[in-house]
């Protein structure tokens, strides 16, 4: 008996891998039409008697209350002159990230037969590492200027834990992470199995739109943090439940598990060794059971309440 449900068990993986590698192929078929329009560099190249034909053709970049007079300052700052300089050691032709971009709207377009692709217009914004990207319906604005590496001298006063994901391979990340934002529905975000669950909806979204991401490159770990992770799942999850935290609506637990932090706080002597956002772990676990566990589609799920997709997950961490 052991022995057929071990063959079972094989023979529903192997299906599953053949038909995800059959919807892989598929999607890598998919046309896209874009460019990467480098606003950076023409506005690194731009002379003060050229500001009004930049201005023509980005004009969502420029707003009428701030003067020209302040923006040929800034072609002559300092520190701009120093970012133009070191956006075009690190993006020289923006090959690879380019490539990674087209991968993602192949998914987008698979998944959203609506999706149109933007155009994609690369800027600096003096570092502004809250604000790394923007998406609407026609224009996805990346500030180069926030993934030049994590090491890179620019960002030493900017902490670890944040630094660590301001390298070139994590643009595609936040990419898909604000596309993500736009077809997610959740009506509440009360209690932190709201918050967990909206994180988890968020990190599967990429599963589906990045596949050629690893996991620790879609939640934002390093290899370390991820495995610390996936090998204490249980005991965090013992936590969660015997704390009574999944639906408590305490304001403090977000800032606890759920929001960019150097360690999650158990307030236990282990926290120094845990990651950020662990709640944002444990939520994407539990969205991943209820994929699996149920016959629904990615955009099904987006619109599923917290609440429906905990209860029919059948969510169970690891022995």
């Amino acid at each position: 008996m052991k022995q057929f449900v071990l063959f079972t068990l094989l023979c529903v993986s192997v299906f599953s891998c053949k038909n995800e590698d059959a919807v892989e192929n598929e999607i890598s078929k998919i046309e896209t039409d874009f460019i990467v329009e480098r606003f950076d560099r023409a506005f690194a190249e731009v002379k003060p008697e050229g500001l009004s034909d930049l201005k023509k053709a980005f004009p969502f970049l420029f707003y009428n209350r701030i003067p020209d007079s302040l923006w040929v300052e800034r072609m002559q700052d300092s520190n701009q002159i120093m970012l133009n300089n070191e956006t075009d050691k690190i993006f020289e032709d923006f090959k690879n990230e380019t490539h990674e971009i087209e991968q993602l709207f192949q998914h987008l377009k698979y998944y959203d037969k609506s999706f149109t692709e933007p155009r994609i217009v690369t800027l600096t914004n003096f570092v502004d590492y809250r604000n790394k990207l923007a998406v609407t319906d026609t224009v996805a604005v990346i500030a180069i200027d926030n993934y030049l590496g994590n090491d890179h001298e620019v960002y030493s006063g900017i902490p670890v834990f944040l630094s660590q994901n301001m390298k070139p391979s994590q643009i595609v990340v936040d990419l898909a992470k604000a596309y993500s934002e736009r077809q997610i529905f959740q009506s509440r975000k009360k209690t932190l199995l709201d918050e967990m669950v909206y994180f988890g909806k968020q990190l599967y979204f990429k599963d589906k739109i990045i596949p050629f991401k690893t996991d620790a490159e879609k939640i934002g770990y390093t290899p370390e943090q991820l495995e610390f992770a996936r090998l204490n799942e249980g005991v965090i999850w013992t936590e969660f439940v015997e704390k009574e935290m999944l639906y408590n609506t305490d304001s403090s637990l977000p800032a606890r598990f759920i929001a960019d932090a150097p360690f999650s706080k158990f307030y236990l002597e282990l926290d120094s060794k845990t990651p950020g956002r662990l709640g944002q772990y444990m939520g994407w676990q539990i969205v991943r059971a209820y994929m699996k566990n149920n016959d629904v589609s990615l955009q099904e799920m987006l619109q599923t309440d917290a609440n429906e997709i905990f209860n029919k997950s059948n969510y169970k961490p690891p022995k």
